[in-house]
């Protein structure tokens, strides 16, 4: 299923939301403008690479502090593909759960989340000399923050049954928890293994974003004034 739309209208503009997509797509396009050679070593530099970060290989390549690649590396993609899939979900889910916060608390939240699922995926391959780069696992976040705040609000999906393609509207429950078990199918898949997919970030950071919905949420304590 892929996901082309909610039915969850959301009360304010989503200007965070909006914002980090247009600053994933500049990252990208300026990483396209670079010659081959500078575009590989902006993603060396700027991606998150486990075993330099954790001092378990020479710092060869990060040009940044390497606790601040937890932060670089999720405006950072390895190809078209992965930028718009990504951009499509945080455009989906992303303005809902804006509005729930408000635009301070969701801009904390999303940063939050990404640097969680960067630290999830770092324990799994302490030694990956690979760079971890995309939006993924703060997008995580947000889907799982979804599943806890709109768990029945309706999504248009696409389903491909054989050689058939048609849509369908289901509860975002099914729509994410199906997302999700895949995740974990895939962590522990040999499949999996070999896709270059940092699919433990995807998992901690869908776990953190439910986790962290829940203390954030303007309902549980958190000043007013910040919506």
């Amino acid at each position: 299923m892929i996901p082309l739309k909610d039915e969850n209208p959301s009360s304010s503009f989503p200007l965070v939301t909006l914002g980090l997509i247009a600053a994933n797509i500049a990252v990208f396009l300026y990483t396209l403008s670079q010659p081959a050679f500078s575009q590989e070593r902006f993603i060396m530099g700027f991606g998150m690479i486990p075993s330099e970060l954790l001092g378990n290989s020479p710092r060869l390549h990060q040009t940044i502090p390497g606790v601040l690649t937890l932060l670089t590396s999720m405006f950072m993609h390895g190809g078209l593909l992965h930028l718009l899939g990504n951009m499509l979900y945080l455009w989906i889910f992303g303005n809902n759960i804006e509005d729930l916060l408000g635009r301070v608390r969701f801009l904390i939240f999303y940063l939050a989340c990404g640097v969680f699922a960067a630290l999830a995926h770092l324990v799994l391959n302490p030694n990956s000399t690979m760079p971890m780069v995309g939006a993924s696992g703060a997008i995580a976040g947000v889907l799982g923050a979804y599943l806890i705040s709109f768990p029945r609000a309706r999504v248009l999906v696409l389903v491909f049954i054989i050689f058939f393609i048609t849509t369908a509207r289901v509860p975002a429950f099914w729509v994410l928890g199906l997302w999700f078990i895949m995740q974990l199918m895939y962590v522990s898949s040999d499949a999996g293994a070999g896709a270059n997919i940092a699919y433990m970030a995807h998992i901690g950071g869908f776990l953190i974003g439910m986790l962290l919905i829940r203390k954030m949420s303007p309902f549980r304590g958190w000043r007013a004034g910040w919506r």
